[in-house]
């Protein structure tokens, strides 16, 4: 088997003009999709052998909502709070072992960059989504995209 990068965008936060950035949290609608989010994960079987987060008070939040589903403990990781793309994301991936499943929570436009760097499909995504890139070396192939809706169908 191979690699598997599941992205996971951070739930619905407070409005901008409530707190400094990095210091939005959830709101209730964030943090019911991000929960969506976890069982989603967990109901189609997909075992996480490691989580890594923005540190952004959002993201971790989502991080940690959704990892109660999923056995893992999210890893603060500041390459997921601006920037982040798909060389970093396979520099990520090479803290993992081969058939290794990661999750990263994070942020847009950086996801949708990933996507598209690994995959070369552009995507619409939204808070709370999900999407999973099997990873063959350096290129990768989309196997799941869910919208927060679709997450809560699932779970």
């Amino acid at each position: 088997m191979a690699q598997q990068l599941w992205l996971l965008r951070h739930g619905e936060a407070v409005p901008h003009d409530e707190a400094p950035d990095d210091e939005r949290e959830l709101t209730d609608r964030g943090r019911d999709q991000s929960r969506a989010a976890g069982r989603a994960l967990s109901a189609l079987d997909v075992e996480v052998h490691l989580c890594f987060t923005s540190p952004k008070v959002r993201a971790r939040e989502t991080a940690e909502l959704a990892c109660d589903f999923l056995g893992v403990e999210p890893i603060d990781d500041d390459s997921l709070a601006e920037g982040f793309d798909g060389e970093a994301a396979l520099d990520l991936m090479g803290a993992a072992g081969a058939d290794q499943r990661v999750l990263v929570v994070g942020h847009e436009p950086d996801f949708s960059q990933v996507v598209y760097d690994l995959t070369g499909g552009r995507v619409d995504f939204k808070k709370g989504g999900v999407a999973g890139i099997r990873l063959d070396g350096s290129r990768g192939e989309l196997i799941v995209l869910l919208r927060p809706r679709e997450t809560d169908r699932i779970g």
